[in-house]
């Protein structure tokens, strides 16, 4: 039977990102995608043109709509409210099944989605009860209060986050300069993994990592596994990108 992973988030009208890329990447590594939307965003190549998270009731009814889908692993992404941060934090606890969350503070493009509050409540109510949380830098920044600069740093911040409660913590080294290096922590101790970087940017790539790593995870895989599962998945993306709307695009 084929595992299914529910993305909750919010939506992008270009689908380069948030609930729309979920549906394709998750789809692409092999899960069935289930969705709970939790906010609505209008943001395109030149960033965040408005986000309005959707009322808690209705996040809450999304959820209570999936009972019966057998939901093998969450992929959580942009929560734009604290309501919703509640609601969504409770359900994962309890679900007792891996939950992939990417701290999506602010999209590339441009903005914010998140104030210093509600990034203070998801430091304290969300990221230490999740399998793994996949900040990059500035977003680990935020969380931990570390600026990270070198691997070292990185380190630090993984190891921080972990020390929450989360199970793991990876943090991305995209906006380094040299090679592409992530570090995780877990019960297991540190694991950098590097590749050579790919040029150019693209669109969503935190949304790939994690949703790959959620796919690994649906399947039963361990964390370590799916955690290179989801990097290479981003490289195989990037290899077939395309450009569209100013932007170079997944899928």
């Amino acid at each position: 039977m084929t595992p299914v992973v529910a993305s909750i988030g919010c939506s992008d009208p270009w689908n380069a990102a948030g609930i729309g890329l979920d549906i394709l990447a998750l789809s692409a590594c092999g899960v069935r995608p289930v969705t709970v939307l939790a906010g609505v965003t209008a943001q395109d190549a030149g960033g965040v043109r408005a986000a309005e998270p959707v009322s808690v009731e209705l996040v809450a009814a999304q959820l209570a709509a999936l009972s019966s889908a057998g939901i093998a692993a969450y992929r959580i992404g942009a929560l734009l409210d604290r309501a919703s941060l509640a609601a969504v934090a409770a359900h994962v606890r309890a679900a007792n099944v891996p939950s992939v969350y990417d701290p999506v503070f602010a999209p590339s493009g441009g903005g914010t989605f998140a104030g210093a509050d509600l990034i203070g409540a998801i430091a304290r109510d969300l990221v230490p009860h999740v399998t793994i949380v996949t900040p990059n830098l500035g977003e680990a920044a935020a969380l931990t209060g570390i600026v990270a600069t070198d691997a070292a740093g990185m380190e630090a911040a993984a190891r921080a986050l972990w020390a929450t409660g989360a199970e793991a913590a990876l943090v991305k080294g995209g906006h380094l300069p040299d090679a592409a290096i992530d570090v995780l922590a877990d019960a297991r101790g540190i694991l950098a993994y590097e590749a050579p970087r790919i040029g150019g940017s693209l669109r969503g790539t935190g949304c790939l990592l994690a949703c790959g790593i959620a796919a690994a995870l649906a399947r039963g895989e361990t964390l370590r596994y799916a955690v290179a599962y989801g990097r290479a998945f981003v490289r195989e993306r990037f290899a077939v990108s395309v450009e569209l709307g100013g932007m170079r695009l997944a899928f």
